[in-house]
């Protein structure tokens, strides 16, 4: 019975041995040999892991700059880190034009009344897929923030006092994991402008004017005043909803004036000047002439007179 045990454990340690051998022989000559800079390339890689580089991780980011680093770029480290990765590589980076997240929706509690009430799993994707939501628009935002969850940046929040999501541009670093997880696509990637100014269409309601303005009083109702108004053809008007091209708009800001509705938005301006204040300098300026005009006129008369006086006197 000894043996036996014996002979069973002398086997067994063979064959795993012989197993152990055959697997080292196997790992030598199938290995595959990775570029030490990668692991360079992902020290240097902030690790968020958001795939606004178009890959599944940072890692994976890595292989790609260090096969070809062309058109390559990450959104969250930005410029100063491709300036590092590209020393790393021996490269140069042409970084992109900036953007930023903007909500393109403008249906505030205030504007668009609910018609419901929701009672399920707190999620735009499932509220999405069961039914259109608590309002008439069924384009508009749900609010119940699956852009916030999945934001790694902090850079949105839910507003309390309009019940939708609002992006802080300063955090924001256009990864577009946001605008993925939005059902209703509300959510969209804009060049970024200095002080983060832009002039954009806050609605995507497809409805006709009357049925859009019906469920948000804020909603584009394909009217076709802005695109008139602009100058440089960066507003198209498709499928009743009005679209501002980004890469177009010189933000003038005319459109905004010619909205009926509000759906037109322009932020981070300065104040407009009242229009009434035109007025008085134009008054003003036109008093002035007068008063240039006058006394030469003035001075004619007299003069006119006192040769009527001659004439008469001879």
């Amino acid at each position: 019975m000894d043996n036996v045990i014996v002979v069973s454990l002398l086997v067994l340690g063979g064959i795993a041995a012989l197993a152990a051998v055959i697997l080292y022989v196997i790992s030598k000559k199938f290995k595959v040999e990775e570029d030490p800079r990668i692991d360079q390339v992902a020290d240097l890689l902030p690790g968020a892991n958001c795939g606004g580089c178009g890959y599944a991780g940072c890692r994976n980011f890595a292989e790609g700059c260090v096969k070809d680093l062309n058109g390559k770029f990450c959104t969250a480290g930005g410029s100063d880190v491709m300036a590092k990765i590209a020393e790393v590589l021996g490269g140069e980076v042409s970084a992109p034009d900036p953007k930023v997240a903007v909500v393109r929706c403008g249906g505030s509690t205030a504007c668009r009344p609910k018609t419901n009430k929701y009672e399920g799993a707190a999620t735009c994707a499932i509220v999405a897929s069961t039914y259109g939501g608590e309002t008439g628009c069924a384009f508009g935002c749900i609010g119940l923030g699956d852009c916030v969850a999945v934001c790694k940046f902090g850079a949105l929040s839910i507003d309390e006092a309009t019940g939708l999501p609002k992006v802080n541009e300063e955090k924001c670093t256009a990864c577009g994991a946001c605008a993925s997880a939005c059902p209703k696509m509300v959510i969209e990637l804009r060049k970024k402008a200095l002080k983060f100014r832009k002039v954009y269409v806050s609605c995507v309601n497809k409805d006709k004017g009357p049925i859009a303005k019906k469920a948000c009083s804020n909603a584009c109702i394909g009217c076709g005043k802005c695109v008139k108004a602009c100058n440089f053809e960066a507003i198209k008007l498709e499928n009743n909803l009005a679209y501002i091209d980004s890469s177009l708009c010189k933000m003038c800001r005319k459109c905004v004036e010619q909205c009926p509705t509000g759906a037109l938005k322009e932020e981070n301006f300065p104040p407009r000047k009242p229009k009434d204040e035109a007025a008085p300098q134009l008054n003003a300026a036109s008093g002035a002439d007068k008063v240039n005009i006058n006394p030469p006129q003035a001075q004619q008369a007299p003069m006119a007179d006192n040769k009527n006086n001659q004439s008469n006197e001879q």
